[in-house]
C-alpha cells in the first residue's frame, strides 16, 4: 500500500510513498528492532564460551561450515531484518578492530536492548535511556582500565596465557598449549618497535593449510612456504645459502598486441629467427644469473626454454606466485621485487639459509626457511579433515589477534566474567549518585554486563543464579577476580587459573555495544521501500517499453 500524510488537501490524501512500501512507528517500530536484534543475540548465545555449542551452517550451494566463532556464524546466515543486519556489522567491526570478543559483542548489545525495553515500557524516553547508556558506557571504560593488569608487552608467558584462553571456547582446546606457543611465536617475530609502541600487521603472518597429519604437525616457518613446486626436474630442489630473485615480469618472449606477420622465404631466415628467439631467452637467464642469485621465485610465467637454461645454471624457480606471497618474500628475505631483468641487481637479492622442495601429501610445496630477522611469516595447518583447517585458522585468527592487542596495548583483565561483574559492581554504586531517569539507564547497563557470566554459566550446565549470587558476594568481599570456571562449576579465582583476556578487546565490546545498542533504540521510524518485482520472461507486460501494449 502507498502511505498518506494525515493532512488532507480538498478531502484527498497525499500519496508520500511508492506503491508496496510499508512504515512502522513509534514503539511498535523500536519493538521490531528490538526483538530481531534480540533474536540475533539469542541465536549465538549458546556458542559463547568454552562450554558453548558449534553451529553448522549449510548454505545455498550445499558448503558446510562448522564453527563456534561469532564473526563467522553471523557472516554465513543470511539476515534480511535492518536492525538485526547493524548487530552483524558489530560483530564484523569487532572483529577487524581487535580480532576476538565477537559473541560478546553480539550478547551484550542484545541484552542492554532487552532490558531497554523494560523501560520504554514504562514510559522512560529512549534518549533518555541513550544518555544513560553513554554515561554508563564511559565509567564502565574507566573502571576495566583501573581494574587491569599492566603487563610486558614481550613476556611470552603472559602472551601465551591470553592465546590459550582464546583458544579454550575453539575446536583446537585440547592441542592449545602447543598452538599457543606458535601464535605468540608468530607475532613477536612480525612486530616492529616504534617510538610509540609496537606495530603489527597481522597479514604478515601467512596461513597456509593442507589437510593430512595432525593438528600437532602444525608449523610456523620463519619464512615462507609457497604451494607451488620446482618448475623444472633438471633444478635442484634443494639450495643452501639462498640468495633469492623476486621477479614481477613473465620469462617469455612478448606477443605482439597486434597481429602480425613474418615472411620467411627460405630455411636460413627460419633458423635465424629462432636462433634469436633462443638468444633472447638465454640472455634472460644469464642477467638472472650475473646477479649470483641461486633460488628464482616469478610472479609470472617462465617459457620452458627459460627453465631450460636456468637449470643449467643450477637456479631453482618457482613461477607463478602469488602478489601477497611476492609482497611476504620481501619483507622475510630482506629482498625487493623487480619488476625488469634488467634492473635487478645483487643489492635486490634476498637471503634465507635454506629453500627445499618438499612433499605434503599428494602435493609439492617449496620452504623458504631461516631468513635473516623476518618480518613476515607462514604459519602451516595441519590436521585431519579440511573441516577442522578451517576451524584451527579462525582459532589462529583469534589468538594472533588477542595477542597482537596486547603487544600493541599491555594491559590484561582476567576471564571467566570476573571484569564483567567488579565493573557492573561499582557501576550500581556510581549510578546511585545520578538523578533523574538516567540513573534507570545506568543501572540496567551494569545489569546488562552481567550476561557475560550468566551466559557463561548457562552454557556450562550450571544454575546462573546460584553463580551470579555466589560471585557478587565474592566481589563485595573483594575477590575481583573471583569468575565463573566453566570445567569445575564452581566461582574460582580466574587470575589463579591463569584465564586472561586483553584490555582492548574489552573495552571494544563495551563501546561497540553500547553504540549499536543506542543507534537502534534512537530509531522511531522504519520506511521500507517495495522490493521490485522480478521481470517477467520476455520482458515487460505487453511487450513494450513501460508495459504499454495493445494497439496504438
Amino acid at each position: 500500500m502507498a502511505q498518506a500524510i494525515p493532512a488532507q488537501i480538498g478531502g484527498q490524501p497525499i500519496l508520500i510513498l511508492k506503491e508496496g512500501s510499508s512504515r512502522s512507528r513509534g514503539k511498535d517500530a523500536q519493538r521490531n528492532n528490538i526483538m530481531a536484534a534480540v533474536v540475533i543475540a539469542n541465536t549465538i548465545k549458546s556458542a559463547f564460551g568454552p562450554r558453548g555449542m558449534d553451529k553448522m551452517l549449510v548454505d545455498s550451494l550445499g558448503d558446510v561450515t562448522i564453527t563456534s566463532d561469532g564473526a563467522t556464524i553471523l557472516d554465513e546466515i543470511d539476515v534480511q531484518h535492518p536492525a538485526a543486519k547493524m548487530m552483524v556489522e558489530v560483530a564484523k567491526t569487532t572483529d577487524d578492530e581487535v580480532g576476538d570478543g565477537t559473541t560478546s559483542v553480539v550478547i551484550f548489545a542484545g541484552e542492554l536492548l532487552k532490558t531497554a525495553e523494560d523501560l520504554l515500557n514504562k514510559n522512560v524516553h529512549s534518549t533518555i535511556i541513550v544518555d544513560g547508556y553513554k554515561q554508563a558506557a564511559d565509567e564502565a571504560l574507566k573502571l576495566y582500565d583501573q581494574i587491569a593488569i599492566e603487563v610486558s608487552p614481550t613476556d611470552k608467558k603472559m602472551l601465551k596465557k591470553v592465546a590459550m584462553t582464546s583458544m579454550a571456547s575453539k575446536v583446537v582446546r585440547e592441542n592449545r598449549d602447543y598452538l599457543a606457543d606458535i601464535a605468540v611465536d608468530a607475532v613477536l617475530k612480525v612486530a616492529e618497535k616504534g617510538d610509540d609502541g609496537y606495530k603489527i600487521d597481522i597479514e604478515d603472518i601467512e596461513i597456509q593449510k593442507k589437510a593430512g597429519k595432525s593438528l600437532m604437525a602444525t608449523q610456523l616457518i620463519e619464512g615462507i612456504a609457497i604451494d607451488k613446486e620446482v618448475i623444472h626436474s633438471g633444478m635442484p630442489k634443494k639450495v643452501e645459502d639462498a640468495k633469492i630473485a623476486l621477479i614481477n615480469m613473465a620469462l617469455e618472449i612478448e606477443k605482439t598486441e597486434f597481429d602480425a606477420q613474418i615472411r620467411i622465404e627460405n630455411p636460413d631466415q627460419m633458423q635465424a629467427f629462432l636462433d634469436e628467439e633462443e638468444r633472447m631467452m638465454r640472455n634472460m637467464a644469464d642477467k638472472i644469473a650475473k646477479t649470483g642469485a641461486n633460488v628464482l621465485i616469478c610472479q609470472k610465467g617462465i617459457d620452458d626454454m627459460v627453465q631450460h637454461f636456468l637449470a643449467k645454471k643450477k637456479i631453482l624457480a618457482v613461477r607463478r606466485a602469488k602478489q601477497s606471497t611476492m609482497d611476504q618474500l620481501a619483507k622475510a628475505t630482506g629482498g625487493s621485487v623487480a619488476t625488469n631483468i634488467d634492473d635487478l641487481t645483487k643489492d635486490d637479492l634476498g637471503k634465507a639459509k635454506l629453500v627445499e622442495e618438499r612433499k605434503l601429501g599428494d602435493d609439492k610445496w617449496v620452504f623458504i626457511e631461516g631468513c635473516v630477522n623476518p618480518k613476515a611469516v607462514s604459519l602451516l595447518i595441519r590436521g585431519g579433515t579440511e573441516k577442522i583447517i578451517d576451524e584451527t585458522e579462525r582459532s589462529f585468527h583469534d589468538a594472533i589477534s588477542v595477542v597482537r592487542d596486547v603487544v600493541q596495548k599491555a594491559k590484561v583483565v582476567a576471564g571467566g566474567g570476573a571484569p564483567e561483574m567488579e565493573v557492573a559492581g561499582k557501576l550500581r554504586k556510581w549510578a546511585e549518585g545520578l538523578s533523574g531517569r538516567v540513573q534507570l539507564a545506568a543501572l540496567n547497563f551494569a545489569e546488562a554486563l552481567e550476561v557475560i557470566p550468566t551466559t557463561l554459566a548457562e552454557n556450562a550446565g550450571l544454575d546462573p543464579i546460584d553463580i551470579i549470587v555466589d560471585m557478587r558476594a565474592r566481589h563485595e568481599k573483594g575477590e575481583k577476580w573471583a569468575g565463573v570456571d566453566v570445567f569445575s562449576g564452581e566461582v574460582k579465582d580466574m587470575a589463579k587459573l591463569d584465564v586472561y583476556e586483553p584490555l582492548a578487546v574489552k573495552e571494544q565490546i563495551v563501546k561497540s555495544a553500547s553504540e549499536a545498542a543506542s543507534m537502534i533504540l534512537r530509531i522511531d521510524d522504519v520506511i521500507a521501500a517495495s522490493k521490485s518485482a522480478p521481470m517477467p520472461p520476455g520482458g515487460p507486460p505487453g511487450g513494450m517499453p513501460g508495459g504499454m501494449g495493445g494497439d496504438y
